[in-house]
């Protein structure tokens, strides 16, 4: 990567270099101080929504839209410092409570909108799937400010369904259960509908209507029923394999029709209410997402034609976000905004049905990437450097010096611009001669580690002249990244990143301090396992995918940060215990008006004690294996009582720390 001018740099610089305004939705950005800062908008006057006479609209006082925005901005810096005050040390993962709420209102008012300005006769309903962020506090702040726009749940399981019984309060909102049901997931569906909750049965397979028949009729509830739709459409993006025909849920045609001729001979096709499909995860395209509407239109109007009262139309999930921050159809990126998405779902809907006289249904979406994703921050810091830079070579070299190293040294002395790559070939070809002696025995040690550490000159001498050549052989193109910096993180990709690792994700990762300086090193990013695969070297910078990221030098005593964005959503339950590093600390702020912000929750991570749990080692048990060893140590005069009285102590305080790097 061509080095960064210090020239002209400057915040606004530093923004442009890491994305930071185009992946951020405008949540995040630099302060003149060359900090990152969450940046918030507040109106000066706070009314309340109130809910119109109509069932399931919202509206939104005049008064309100009328008033002036005041933008607050609050530093991550100073956020962890207040941090560290109350005992969190890093890595820590930071929640924005006012993110998610700013989310929620954008989805539910951006399709209110879309609604009036087209004249769509009915309502939306959100569900957020529990499956994208099962934590306690983001379904509890969901259900919280949520329930001004009756925005509902979508559970995939009975442990989901659970929660969403004992989350949600608001009786207009909507519980969707998708996933494989058995006669205890039906049970619990249908004692939501005893309350009085819109609880819906999405039947994925046909061997469940016969159990939701069943279960009604012992209850004598009468459930609400949808069926998910195999559509023909298929979508760009990392899920595109999965969208089509060759979709692992949903109903075929033929099994469409079979379930409809079920629920009709059970004298029961009144309960089937809501069509659903589901593109896919993460779709980049909006002609994807129009194609599909259109398409789920047409069995809607087919199956109204059939006799069946449908009145919901579930669109699933499938809003992205734009990590790249690329505004493109790339699958890191999103090629529309979020009044687009919405205009199109609307405009599709009724585009088919009024020619056709069919009622507009109520809307259904299950965005919840999009809803938690900008919520949540992974912040770490930088504990360890590898620089790939030679030690100081001699001038000249000891007569006994072997043929090969002085034939290497001998290169270092005229690389031009003009014969980079013939010196390249040259020095590849002495380092690998000096490998194969030293293999057989005709190279010593030290004559290897000098051969090594010349080479290692001559590429870094290489790389300073390669922006002066015209012509680079795709070796040379890549010798940059191959001599970049490792900077050592105290994370864990495989706990707090998992997507980065599992299916190539990329996150916005960058520091967020020292921004008004000019970067000048290249690095890749470890974590803290002992996995080669634990590392981050897939970056956006200045609008394109690179393998390294700029940086800054690391300070003697001095910390630095770094934050990895846009992870709240599918990373903390996906995460794993690879090395047994465990969940991290967890810090829940609310941002004021005024500038200020409380510390609403705080969660300390695993302990070891914990993690050793949970793959069912016993701290108790431990503490006595390691008590009776060392009991033999004394008694065979290896130690003494005083010294192991002080390693029972060092064990038993190591049960209750942290699994991560702590000073």
């Amino acid at each position: 990567m061509k080095s960064i001018s210090s020239k002209n740099w400057s915040i606004d610089r530093a923004a442009e270099l890491y994305g930071i305004r185009e992946w951020s939705s405008g949540y995040f950005d630099v302060n003149e101080k060359g900090e990152m800062v969450c940046s918030l908008s507040f109106s000066e006057e706070s009314k309340p929504l109130k809910k119109s006479s109509k069932k399931g609209a919202v509206e939104v006082p005049e008064s309100l839209l009328a008033t002036s925005e005041t933008k607050v901005n609050v530093s991550l810096v100073d956020i962890i410092s207040g941090m560290k005050e109350r005992g969190m040390e890093m890595p820590v993962l930071l929640r924005f409570e006012n993110l998610i709420e700013d989310r929620l209102t954008k989805l539910n008012e951006a399709f209110g909108n879309a609604i009036k300005a087209s004249g769509y006769k009915n309502y939306y309903r959100g569900v957020f799937p529990i499956k994208v962020n099962q934590q306690a506090q983001v379904i509890e702040e969901i259900s919280e400010f949520g329930s001004r726009y009756h925005h509902g749940l979508e559970a995939g399981s009975k442990a989901e369904l659970i929660i969403a019984l004992a989350s949600l309060t608001d009786n207009d909102a909507c519980i969707v259960c998708n996933g494989y049901k058995d006669d205890e997931f039906i049970s619990l569906g249908l004692h939501a509908i005893q309350l009085g909750i819109n609880c819906f049965f999405v039947v994925e397979t046909l061997s469940e209507i016969p159990l939701i028949i069943a279960a009604s009729k012992k209850m004598n509830v009468k459930p609400l029923i949808g069926v998910r739709l195999k559509l023909a459409s298929k979508v760009d993006g990392y899920w595109s394999s999965d969208s089509g025909d060759r979709s692992i849920f949903g109903l075929t045609t033929s099994q469409l029709m079979e379930a409809v001729d079920q629920l009709r001979a059970a004298d029961m096709i009144d309960c089937l209410q809501l069509l659903h499909c589901h593109l896919g995860s993460q779709i980049p395209n909006i002609q994807n997402i129009r194609s599909g509407v259109l398409e789920a239109c047409r069995y809607y109007s087919e199956l109204r034609n059939e006799g069946v009262p449908l009145g919901y139309l579930d669109l699933g999930g499938g809003l992205a976000v734009d990590y790249e921050g690329a505004y493109t159809n790339s699958t890191h990126s999103m090629n529309y905004n979020l009044d687009e998405y919405c205009a199109d779902i609307v405009e599709a809907i009724i585009e088919t049905l009024d020619p056709l006289g069919i009622e507009h249904p109520v809307i259904l979406t299950e965005s919840g990437r999009a809803t938690v994703a900008y919520s949540s921050v992974l912040l770490f810091n930088i504990l360890d450097v590898t620089h790939f830079e030679p030690a100081p070579i001699p001038k000249e070299l000891e007569d006994d010096a072997s043929e090969l190293v002085k034939n290497m040294h001998a290169v270092l002395d005229i690389i031009t611009v003009r014969n980079v790559q013939e010196c390249f070939n040259d020095a590849s070809h002495y380092r690998d001669e000096i490998r194969e002696n030293f293999r057989r025995g005709r190279e010593t040690l030290r004559s290897k580690a000098l051969g090594e550490n010349i080479y290692l000159a001559i590429l870094q001498k290489i790389v300073v002249l390669l922006p002066q050549v015209k012509r680079i052989s795709t070796e040379l193109e890549n010798l940059p990244e191959s001599l970049a910096d490792i900077y050592y993180g105290n994370f864990s990709v495989f706990q707090s990143l998992p997507d980065s690792w599992a299916i190539d994700q990329i996150f916005p990762i960058m520091p967020i301090h020292r921004l008004d300086e000019v970067p000048t090193r290249d690095a890749i990013l470890a974590d803290l396992t002992c996995d080669c695969d634990g590392k981050i070297d897939s970056f956006t910078v200045d609008g394109l995918h690179r393998k390294t990221l700029p940086v800054h030098d690391v300070k003697e005593g001095e910390d630095y940060f770094f934050g990895a964005f846009l992870v709240g959503a599918y990373q903390e339950t996906l995460g794993d215990l690879h090395n047994l590093f465990g969940d991290t600390n967890v810090v829940s702020v609310r941002v004021n008006s005024d500038g200020s912000y409380d510390y609403v929750k705080e969660m300390e991570g695993d302990s070891i004690s914990d993690v050793l749990s949970y793959v069912e080692y016993y701290p108790k048990a431990l503490t006595e294996r390691f008590r009776q060893r060392a009991e033999k140590a004394v008694k065979s005069g290896h130690i003494n009582v005083a010294e192991r009285q002080t390693m029972l102590k060092n064990f038993s305080e190591s049960l209750g720390g942290y699994t991560y790097f702590e000073k």
